[in-house]
């Protein structure tokens, strides 16, 4: 039996490709739009914005190293390459996948240091602990990816045919097997989505701490900023658990369970549903955040030299970052009554402008 050979209909598999091929150019296009906004102030970004950025390069790497290959496996109804491309197609799939989950984790927890040292700035992020940070990133998901091929763990193709990752139904049988996939399970799933959670969890107590200090006359305007956070923690936080995981029960029944029992067609939409975890973050960074959608349509604009569509005057920001160190802090702590100064069109904005500048850092 031809273990490279797709255990779908030849329909199905046009329609996976047609799939993937979609979350490849959503994927590609909103994390490089991602990139090249990063770039062109990369001067004025501040430390914390790195871990957005490193996360835009770990769905753009998926995405560019995968997706491409996987299109084409499913339109040619067999795996392309055989096993050396399957070992290659696995360890890019888990060196990216750690690599995202392990900075989703780290940027949970850095948000949740800079909400609790509030009043200490020499106790805040600097640029030389967040670029550690990422490095440290990169070489615990290198760590992770390279096991499988020095003999602890082994890549193989999943049930449906038309993908490789970890051999979970081997993995049952192999020598130290389980123990990988304890280990495994537990230090790059279990253990971040708990730290992830109680991490904006704890922002969000932090949040209604401050809610309760502020004057009732703020209120309204509070509440509605508190229901934003709390939304765009929890599409953090489910994103990142949503997408990975069904993937991680299925494959959990793969080793302690006969994968047998898993019809091709059930085994695969985990796996193609895992892969549109790439896409989210841009689509959110769009759908909450005006600066980032001011300057995506300022860049659609440029290349088709439509001076119609351009952002106007007042959409056009100068702090235009979405996670700014001085800026989350501000607006954590009690602010008072009065009104404070637009720095655009100098007038009293009062507790909207604290809102806008508190959901331009939240929504990054």
């Amino acid at each position: 039996m031809d273990i490279y050979s797709s255990k779908l209909s030849k329909a199905v598999d046009l329609g996976v490709g047609a799939y993937l091929l979609i979350i490849a150019i959503l994927s590609i296009v909103g994390n490089l739009l991602v990139l090249i906004m990063a770039s062109k102030r990369s001067k004025q970004m501040k430390p914390p914005e790195l871990l957005s950025v490193n996360l835009a390069v770990t769905d753009l790497g998926a995405a560019v190293s995968m997706y491409p290959l996987a299109t084409a496996s499913a339109w040619n109804h067999h795996w392309i390459g055989g096993e050396v491309v399957c070992r290659y197609y696995g360890f890019m799939g888990f060196f990216f996948g750690v690599a995202s989950m392990m900075t989703l984790t780290v940027m949970a927890v850095v948000r949740f240091v800079v909400s609790t040292n509030l009043q200490s700035p020499k106790e805040r992020v600097t640029r030389r602990n967040v670029a550690l940070l990422v490095t440290a990133t990169w070489v615990y998901a290198l760590l992770w990816a390279l096991f499988p091929l020095l003999g602890w763990g082994q890549y193989g193709p999943e049930p449906f045919g038309l993908s490789c990752t970890l051999a979970w139904a081997d993995l049952r049988q192999a020598p130290n097997g389980m123990p990988f996939v304890h280990a495994m399970f537990a230090m790059n799933l279990a253990i971040p989505a708990v730290t992830i959670i109680s991490c904006y969890a704890g922002i969000a107590l932090r949040l209604r701490s401050t809610l309760k200090s502020l004057d009732s006359d703020h209120v309204p305007s509070t509440i509605k900023m508190q229901r934003r956070l709390v939304l765009i923690a929890i599409l953090i936080s489910m994103g990142f658990l949503g997408s990975w995981t069904p993937y991680g029960m299925v494959s959990l029944w793969s080793v302690y369970r006969d994968s047998g029992s898993i019809s091709p067609v059930v085994s695969m939409l985990p796996c193609l549903f895992a892969k549109t975890s790439t896409v989210y973050n841009p689509l959110i960074y769009y759908a909450f955040s005006k600066t980032f959608k001011a300057q995506v349509r300022q860049v659609c604009c440029l290349c088709v030299q439509d001076n119609a569509c351009r952002p106007g005057e007042r959409t056009k920001v100068t702090e235009n970052t979405v996670y700014m160190e001085t800026e989350y802090s501000r607006a954590l702590a009690p602010q008072p009554r009065a009104g404070c100064v637009d720095g655009v069109g100098g007038r009293d904005v009062g507790m909207g402008a604290q809102e806008e500048t508190q959901l331009n850092v939240e929504f990054k």
